[in-house]
């Protein structure tokens, strides 16, 4: 490998900005004319796949949903745009903010509706993972989302660690006992 693979130019946060807007259609929504959530997750893991290409500049995957919040229903025919940037990276691995908001194409007014964070790995086309730039966070609002980006992480790494070693203590115990679901 050379340099620049190891160690790619720095980005700020700006240049990883992306955005979608899309109208919600009878397709997207349920029985009751409100989005589907699991519609509204694909937009997401999109628009965030956008930001993460804009950092790493090579192909990326989807490691985590870590978290998401649906905060009110979006209903048939209400635009949804959704706005996602890098909030931190790490080696190998980004995490990406993502906030949703909804229009009402009647009236014009604008919700927040959800927000998600996203984990995203850095691959080449064999799948191995690739160095990612690190990120310049520059305002204020940056600066807390990548501090925070770090203690979600923290959080994801004990989460990992703790459900090992359950994993480990159950693998002894007969499957007539524990579900393995």
């Amino acid at each position: 490998m050379n340099t620049i693979e190891n160690n790619p130019p720095a980005r700020t946060v700006a240049s990883t900005q992306s955005e979608m807007t899309e109208l919600i259609l009878p397709n997207d929504t349920n029985v009751l004319g409100n989005l589907l959530g699991g519609r509204l997750m694909h937009f997401i893991d999109l628009t965030a796949a956008m930001a993460a290409y804009r950092h790493a500049r090579t192909y990326i995957v989807t490691a985590a949903m870590d978290h998401i919040d649906f905060i009110r229903p979006v209903h048939l025919g209400d635009l949804v745009t959704l706005r996602s940037s890098v909030n931190r990276a790490f080696s190998t691995s980004m995490e990406v903010g993502v906030k949703v908001w909804a229009e009402n194409t009647q009236t014009g007014e604008q919700l927040h509706v959800a927000s998600a964070y996203l984990v995203f790995v850095a691959i080449d086309k064999q799948g191995h993972r690739k160095t990612v730039p690190q990120l310049i966070p520059e305002t204020p609002n940056e600066l807390r989302r990548h501090a925070d980006a770090l203690l979600r992480r923290e959080h994801r790494e004990a989460e990992a660690a703790r459900r090992k070693l359950e994993k480990q203590a159950h693998a002894g115990q007969s499957d007539t006992t524990h579900s393995k679901f």
